[in-house]
């Protein structure tokens, strides 16, 4: 099974229309079109009943002292955490790809609603639920995908992995909320057919560029 995408190549910078924020010289950052990146894949093995997609970046600071501080940076040799920025579940086998921007196409205040998705599919809680907690005009549970934010003054480029999952079942059961942490454990109970991963890398930090 292979897993691409007209949006960005294996290894390269995701454009700017795919990320919940982007660089401002001013500010730092200002908020983007935070569309989702077309995704489309091939060879989806013989006995496959759905497929579910999992976006996360393996590259966040564990330890949120320095984020987004003037004047400081956070280290590249400190060590990183999951963070979660997309789970659809129950793709249908027959489906083949994801359009650009058909299931997120803006950045929503208190998070988009779910876990209803457009075309039948059923979208996950992503990280940022936790990120906003303490934010009051932001707080709220996000569902689907928002893209990338990494730190803007984070020496680390981070890596977003997209892993496409053939399961040998028509939906992917759940135990508790669809967070990150219990679609995974969810998917090591399950019958996997095959998986397949495309990474792209995103900073808001010119100098890590």
């Amino acid at each position: 099974m292979q897993l691409f995408s007209q949006s960005f190549r294996e290894g390269e910078h995701i454009p700017g229309e795919f990320a919940f924020a982007i660089a401002n010289a001013t500010s730092h950052i200002e908020l983007s079109s935070n569309k989702n990146p077309h995704l489309a894949w091939n060879d989806v093995p013989t006995g496959t009943q759905s497929l579910v997609l999992v976006c996360h970046d393996p590259d966040v600071p564990s330890d949120a002292k320095d984020v987004n501080q003037e004047g400081r940076e956070v280290p590249a040799v400190l060590p990183r955490v999951d963070f979660f920025h997309w789970l659809l579940l129950d793709i249908p086998a027959g489906v083949t790809e994801i359009a650009a921007g058909s299931q997120s196409s803006a950045v929503t205040a208190h998070g988009k609603p779910g876990p209803d998705a457009p075309e039948g599919l059923r979208h996950g809680i992503n990280d940022y639920t936790g990120w906003f907690a303490g934010d009051a005009q932001m707080k709220g549970t996000y569902f689907g995908y928002d893209g990338p934010c990494p730190p803007w003054n984070d020496a680390l480029v981070h890596r977003y992995i997209f892993t496409l999952y053939a399961l040998a079942a028509p939906r992917l059961e759940v135990r508790g909320e669809l967070s990150g942490a219990n679609v995974l454990l969810a998917l090591k109970a399950a019958k996997v057919l095959a998986q397949a991963s495309l990474s792209g890398r995103y900073t808001l930090n010119p100098d890590a560029a």
